[in-house]
This record gives C-alpha cells, sequence and structure tokens, in this order.
C-alpha cells in the first residue's frame, strides 16, 4: 500500500510540473508573438529555454490560434 501512494504522489508531482511547463510555454508564445504570428526561431528557443519538445510549443501555438512563421526547416 505504501509503495502505491509513493507512485501517486510521483505522478501527481510529474503532472503539475508538466502543467507548469505548459503554463510557461504559453506565456512566452504571448510574449515573444507579434500580433498572431510567431517566428519560427523564437519557437525553437521558447522549447529550448523550457525544455519541451518543439512540437509541444506547436501544438500550443495551435491550440492559441497562433499561427509559426518564417520556418527553415518546414517543421511547421
Amino acid at each position: 500500500m505504501h509503495q502505491n501512494n509513493e507512485l501517486i504522489s510521483k505522478e501527481v508531482f510529474e503532472m503539475d510540473l508538466e502543467q507548469e511547463k505548459v503554463k510557461e510555454v504559453h506565456e512566452r508564445i504571448l510574449f515573444e508573438a507579434e500580433g498572431l504570428k510567431l517566428p519560427c526561431s523564437k519557437a525553437f528557443a521558447i522549447a529550448s529555454e523550457v525544455k519541451v519538445p518543439v512540437a509541444e510549443v506547436g501544438k500550443i501555438c495551435n491550440e492559441t490560434g497562433i499561427k509559426i512563421v518564417s520556418c527553415q526547416l518546414g517543421c511547421f
């Protein structure tokens, strides 16, 4: 039973950490966006600085209606 409580606590901690990262990415996107557009280089910088996959930054941009522009690699 004790081991189950530890697993639950770890999962809750990881979910809280993930939610904090999503919130931070969202705030950074809104700060860095130029109107409703975010340059690709800034999307990569946000992902690197917050330590999340670039795809997560793209997902959050899509959810908030922000378009990633000036993409040199064709990722978005």
